[in-house]
């Protein structure tokens, strides 16, 4: 068989044609420092829970923005997670993918048990609090906000909020994002608690459109996800019905030269 030169016969590279490679510190496993998530990118605007007689429901348009361009329009951004449980998140949308994830190892492992129990919405609402919680205590959090929602068998209903820095409580209500402060006023004067679905529903679908109005990232087509004693549901995406004809909207007052720029206000 063919043989290589014998070892004092090997031709050495000169310096000029050798590979030169960066020194490292012991354990270190890469040339650049540890970076982390300034800002999120990709996002979604606001989410609406609200609890009704017999279940509880997540609203949220299907807009994405990447930066403030209406990128993604047909996104869904609530996840069903287990048997007994729906989450709907605002913010950072491949964050929201991260801990949905997460949640899908955990369901898998609680299927894998194999001992006839499976967790509800409170115990996984726990569970998306202290991984927020332990993201933000390394100063690399996940910019998200969640409503976690759901009924467990014969339980009560639970609506739970969650933010980024782990920020945890459970409500009769709740409006993430812009809502925050758009929605949050009608759904403290509307709701009540022997709202039927319809009820609920339409006041999630006030909420929404209220924002569409006023919030530049939200969007007119809309998903509602319920959650009731026969199961979990994620509808399919539908449009809000909106009106842009008002005249004083249309009126072109700058062009008016008898008027002040002060009246376009």
């Amino acid at each position: 068989s063919r043989q290589g030169p014998a070892p004092h016969q090997r031709r050495v590279p000169p310096p000029s044609e050798r590979v030169h490679f960066p020194t490292m510190a012991p354990g270190q496993h890469s040339m650049d420092p540890q970076k982390h998530t300034l800002q999120p990118i990709v996002t979604g605007s606001t989410v609406i829970g609200i609890k009704y007689s017999g279940g509880v429901l997540v609203a949220c348009d299907t807009l994405a923005s990447y930066g403030s361009q209406a990128r993604y329009k047909d996104v869904c951004r609530m996840k069903k997670v287990g048997n007994f449980t729906l989450m709907g998140a605002s913010g950072e949308y491949s964050d929201f993918q991260y801990i949905g994830k997460l949640l899908d190892e955990l369901d898998n492992e609680d299927f894998l048990h194999e001992d006839g129990t499976m967790m509800g919405p409170k115990q996984y609402s726990s569970y998306i609090g202290r991984v927020m919680y332990n993201r933000r205590s390394k100063f690399n959090p996940l910019y998200n906000q969640f409503v976690v929602v759901g009924k467990k068998q014969d339980e009560p209903t639970q609506l739970a909020f969650v933010d980024h820095q782990g920020t945890y409580f459970e409500e009769d209500y709740i409006a993430t994002g812009f809502g925050s402060y758009l929605a949050m006023p009608i759904l403290r004067n509307k709701w009540k608690a022997d709202l039927t679905f319809e009820q609920a529903k339409e006041l999630a679908v006030k909420c929404l459109e209220i924002c569409f109005y006023r919030d530049c990232r939200a969007y007119h087509k809309i998903q509602i996800g319920t959650c009731d004693a026969t199961g979990v549901n994620i509808g399919e995406p539908f449009a809000l019905e909106h009106f842009w004809g008002h005249s004083a909207w249309t009126e072109k007052r700058l062009q008016v030269s008898s008027r002040a720029i002060a009246d376009t206000w």
